[in-house]
């Protein structure tokens, strides 16, 4: 009669490769991004829109190289881009709506826009992990993505710093405001719901 083996233990530490530890950098800087706008909003000092704008740029960068590690080293596992996708969605995704929340777009429509803009990129994150493997084409490499990838909010991100240089937030953001049926839209943020939609839609962008 066999004895039942005890179950295996997972150390999820030793589990994890080099790559996977810049992923967790970029996740780091996100929540960092995110710390930096409530201190904005309780000081009103710009610094620190400053600080968040350029923790989003950072989380690119661990983003890029987490990549170029795994192919380096040719160590990828399903763990890996699962962790990757959770990293992007608070650095590339709810970073930047705080960040713009921050900078002034606080109406009931800026909220929804907002909203709107963090659903699109976890849906354009959980549509590539169920998607990657047919879009490999047997080879093991995606060649193109659907919709714009989610860090291309860095595009925004380096929008709102410049408004925050000019000293154009909160009341002095561009292009003001519209009251509508009594509730506020900023028409800037009318950019993340533009982002938000490119991201789900089966626009093919070649993967360099």
């Amino acid at each position: 009669m066999n004895t039942p083996q005890p179950p295996k233990r997972f150390s999820m530490i030793r589990e994890f490769h080099l790559a996977d530890w810049f992923t967790l950098g970029n996740a780091v800087c996100g929540v960092g991004a995110l710390f930096s706008v409530m201190s904005y909003l309780e000081t009103s000092a710009v610094v620190h829109v400053y600080f968040a704008c350029a923790l989003v740029l950072a989380a690119l960068i661990f983003d890029v190289l987490d990549g170029r590690i795994a192919r380096w080293r040719q160590k990828s596992s399903a763990m890996g881009r699962e962790l990757d996708s959770l990293a992007d969605v608070i650095s590339f995704g709810v970073a930047p709506a705080m960040i713009a929340y921050g900078c002034g777009m606080q109406g009931l429509y800026d909220r929804v826009v907002l909203a709107y803009f963090v659903a699109c990129g976890v849906s354009r994150l959980a549509r590539y992990n169920v998607t990657a493997e047919t879009l490999s084409g047997g080879d093991g490499k995606v060649k193109y993505f659907e919709g714009t990838p989610i860090p291309t909010s860095i595009v925004l991100v380096g929008v709102l710093a410049v408004a925050a240089w000019m000293g154009a937030v909160r009341e002095d953001l561009w292009f003001g405001q519209l009251l509508i049926g009594g509730f506020t839209l900023h028409p800037l943020v009318l950019l993340f719901a533009v982002s938000g939609s490119l991201m789900i839609s089966r626009i093919r962008i070649p993967k360099l």
